[in-house]
Parts: C-alpha cells; sequence; structure tokens
C-alpha cells in the first residue's frame, strides 16, 4: 500500500471538517460547561454542590451506559449516506438546544424542581455528544487505512481542540458580558458547531467497510470486543486521561478563584477605593484573577496541541511513547505545583502553563489507541468494529467525565467547600482545591506511565502491518 495514494483518498476539506466538528464549536460549549456550569448551575440556578455533584453522577453513569449501545447502533445503521454520516445531520442541532438549556435559569423555587431539571438536561446534552461523537472517530479508520494520515487529522483536531478551549475556557467570561449572557455565546458556538459536523457529512466517505453479520445481538458484537484481555488496559488508559484532562480543566477555575483570588482582594487598598466602587473593584479582581489564570492554563493547551503533539508523534512515531515521556514531565509538574504553587501567582502560573504544555495532549493522544485498538480487533476477530470500539473508548471516557463531575465536588464538598460564602471559604476547602488541581491528577498521571509501559497491542503491530496491506490490495483489486 502506498502512502501517497492512500493520501489521495482523503480530502483536505474532509480533513478540516473532521478535525472542527466534534472539536470546534462543539468543544467549546465542552469547555464553556466543564469550566462555567458548575459554578452557573450553584449560583444561577440555586442548586447546591452537593446536590450538584449527585446530578453529575447520574447523568454521567448514564452516560457511560449509553454509550456502548450507541456504538452498536451507529455500526448497525443502514442509510443511503452510509453508516456513520447520517449522524451529523441532526445531533448538532440537539446540541445547539441543549447548551442553551443548560445555560436557562427556569426560575424554579424547589429544590427538587432544580434539580429535575439540571439533570434533565445535563442528560439530554450527554446523549446527544454521544450521537456525535462516536460516528465521528468511527468514520475516520472508515476512510484511510494510513496511521500516518489518521494522526495527521487527530493532531490537526487536537489543534483545534486547544483552540476552542484556550477561547472558552479564558474568555468566557468576557464573552458573556459582549454577547449579554451564556445563551447568546451557546448560539454561537451552536452554529459553528453544525457547520463543521454538515461540512463532514458533505465530505465524508466510507471506504473500507466490511458488511455487518445479520442477527447478532448487542452483546455477542460487544464480546468480540471484550473477551481480548488486551483492551481492558487500554480503557482504563482511556478513562484516565479523562481524569486528567477533565480535573486540570475544571479545578482550575476554583483553584484560581478561591485560592489565589482571596489573596489579590486582600491585597487591595479599601481606603482608596470609593465605597460605591468597591463591589465592582473586587468583581474585576476575582474576574482577572481567573482569566490570568485560565489563559496560561489555556496557552499551554494550545501550545501543546498545535505544536508538541505532532512533534510528539513524530519523533516517538507512536502514540503509547508519546503518552509515557509527556505524562513523566506532568507528573513532576503537579508534584511541584502541589507544594510550592501558592508562594506566588506569577510562578504558579508559568509553571502551570508547562504543565499543561506537557499534559494536556494525553486527551488527544488516546485517540491514537482507538484506532490502534480497531485494527488490532480486525485482526483478531476479521470484523469492522469501528462504532462499537469507539463507543467503548467513549464509555471509558464517560466513566472518567464521572469521577471528575461528581468526584472533584464531592471531595470540594467533604473539605468544606460551599459556593453561597463566596470568597470566605474555610482552610480545609482551600486544601480541596490544591488536592483536586494537582495532587489527584499528578497520581493518575503516575498510573498511566505504568499502563503505557507495558501497552498490550505493541506486539501486534507487525501482523496489523500486514493486514492493512492486503486490504489496500484487494480493494486496488476491487476496483
Amino acid at each position: 500500500m502506498s502512502t501517497s495514494s492512500t493520501k489521495k483518498e482523503v480530502s483536505t476539506s474532509f480533513k478540516w471538517f473532521h478535525a472542527t466538528s466534534v472539536n470546534g464549536g462543539a468543544m467549546a460549549i465542552a469547555a464553556t460547561i466543564g469550566s462555567y456550569f458548575s459554578i452557573y448551575a450553584q449560583e444561577q440556578i440555586g442548586i447546591t454542590a452537593a446536590s450538584l455533584s449527585v446530578v453529575m453522577l447520574i447523568a454521567s453513569l448514564w452516560d457511560a451506559i449509553n454509550d456502548p449501545m450507541m456504538g452498536v447502533i451507529c455500526d448497525n445503521t443502514k442509510t443511503r449516506w452510509g453508516r456513520y454520516r447520517f449522524w451529523f445531520t441532526f445531533t448538532p442541532v440537539l446540541l445547539l438546544i441543549f447548551s442553551i438549556l443548560l445555560f436557562t435559569n427556569p426560575g424554579f423555587e424547589s429544590a427538587g424542581a432544580k434539580f429535575a431539571y439540571v439533570l434533565i438536561v445535563y442528560i439530554g446534552y450527554g446523549m446527544t455528544v454521544t450521537a456525535y461523537t462516536m460516528p465521528q472517530m468511527a468514520i475516520l479508520p472508515a476512510a484511510t487505512l494510513n496511521d500516518g494520515v489518521r494522526n495527521d487529522i487527530i493532531a490537526k483536531g487536537a489543534g483545534v481542540c486547544a483552540l476552542a478551549f484556550t477561547i472558552a475556557s479564558t474568555f468566557t467570561p468576557q464573552l458573556v458580558e459582549i454577547f449579554g449572557n451564556y445563551r447568546n455565546l451557546m448560539i454561537i458556538y451552536g452554529v459553528l458547531a453544525i457547520i463543521s459536523f454538515w461540512g463532514l457529512f458533505a465530505t465524508g466517505k466510507e471506504k473500507y467497510l466490511i458488511e455487518k453479520e445479520k442477527g447478532e445481538s448487542v452483546f455477542k458484537q460487544l464480546s468480540y470486543v471484550f473477551r481480548h484481555k488486551e483492551v481492558f488496559p487500554v480503557m482504563l488508559t482511556w478513562c484516565l486521561a479523562s481524569v486528567s484532562y477533565g480535573f486540570m480543566f475544571s479545578s482550575s477555575v476554583y483553584y484560581a478563584q478561591y485560592i489565589y483570588a482571596p489573596k489579590r482582594v486582600a491585597a487591595l487598598n479599601m481606603a482608596e477605593i470609593a465605597e460605591a466602587e468597591i463591589g465592582k473593584v473586587i468583581g474585576e479582581t476575582v474576574g482577572g484573577t481567573i482569566s490570568t489564570y485560565m489563559g496560561f492554563v489555556s496557552m499551554g493547551a494550545l501550545i501543546s496541541m498545535v505544536f508538541l503533539m505532532p512533534l510528539a508523534l513524530k519523533f516517538f512515531k507512536t502514540g503509547y511513547r508519546a503518552i509515557i515521556v509527556t505524562q513523566i514531565a506532568t507528573v513532576i509538574c503537579y508534584v511541584l505545583l502541589f507544594f510550592t504553587g501558592q508562594m506566588n501567582f506569577t510562578y504558579c502560573c508559568v509553571l502551570s502553563f508547562i504543565a499543561t504544555a506537557v499534559g494536556a495532549m494525553v486527551n488527544a493522544l488516546v485517540n491514537v489507541l482507538v484506532n490502534d485498538t480497531i485494527d488490532f480487533i480486525q485482526l483478531k476477530e476479521g470484523k469492522q468494529m469501528n462504532g462499537i470500539i469507539s463507543s467503548v473508548k467513549g464509555f471509558a471516557q464517560k466513566c472518567g467525565n464521572t469521577i471528575v463531575n461528581s468526584g472533584m465536588l464531592a471531595v470540594l464538598a467533604m473539605l468544606g467547600f460551599d459556593a453561597t460564602l463566596g470568597l470566605d471559604q474555610p482552610a480545609s476547602a482551600m486544601v480541596g482545591c490544591n488536592v483536586v488541581r494537582f495532587a489527584i491528577p499528578a497520581v493518575v498521571s503516575a498510573v498511566i506511565i505504568l499502563l503505557m509501559v507495558f501497552y498490550p497491542l505493541k506486539k501486534f503491530f507487525p501482523e496489523i502491518a500486514k493486514m492493512k496491506e492486503k486490504m489496500a490490495a484487494e480493494r486496488v483489486t476491487a476496483e
């Protein structure tokens, strides 16, 4: 199989629509929800941190459970538009609707009604994300067999993802002020997502598909994947990568707002500020602290995805090697920040930038492991399980999201955090912010390193290469 001939099968427009679909407007929505929805729901809707942690637990668990269901549905879809492309037509519209509802205060008075509203809308949002993420991942190995082309598209998506995260995580307070509210911002991001997904629908070509056997149950199809012990360490890596990435961004807002913002507010000379302006100055100080810190974190992610990840893949050739090296550097930075991060704001921002630059790419590098797993199952079973394996990755990722969404809030709640207290949090809550920001991610990264050192699929790479050469030759013969 020649590299040049394989590259021609994938158009430039397909590469960029694939990169900007899940990782463009949709990722900006996800970043806004991940970084700011928790605080919005507590301060604007009025749901408590403890109740919100339960909402996140229920919603995330269901989100994880329905991923394999969606994978099976996706792999067995038959339409005149193909197996995977059909899902890109209507799911971005649902994304727009649910993202607007998440940032809408229904005005309910009772705690039960608030709980039910947030739970229902959050579940709807999660199911929508599942419905477009599974086919988006599945269509790539169906479009090309070339690992270099696949990695190039994944790297482009990671760069777009980092840019979306930089904008959404750093500038959301300013963007909300410019556009009036969160809902207007969601409309802008949602329209961009619709354009990208419809472009992916128009340019996607499913060239390498194997006909599915009729009459096989969901459990039968899943058994083809789960009867191979090599898959389980990969699943755990997907889960932990999600935990690492999720804690990185979700905890950053809490760290900046409740550890450093009070210090900067305390340093203000209130005697020189007019009484009527005190509230405004404090608000600007808090907002500026969050934006500054999130700016360093988000720029680190941007550098990570746009520049460092492609270099890591090019230098180390495989995803698992790149993960090992970058996660070692991440652990070192997190340990330093846990013990010394509160000494100086500038120092904390710079070292957080470095930690994110080496650590953020793990959530994109594990997408390379998806293609490795798809190829491995096809080698062992002779069956194409793109959607199902993508859904298994999604399931593992959602399990990670469950740990992030409910676990982080649970840890903070246990240590006395209470959003209604504003900046005046107890000392134990400050310890909690430091733990969720640096200690937990450091431990998670250390486990990922161990899993990748013993990566079980690497020994099958030579056989997989021969299998793909045979598939490419058969396609040429058929044409």
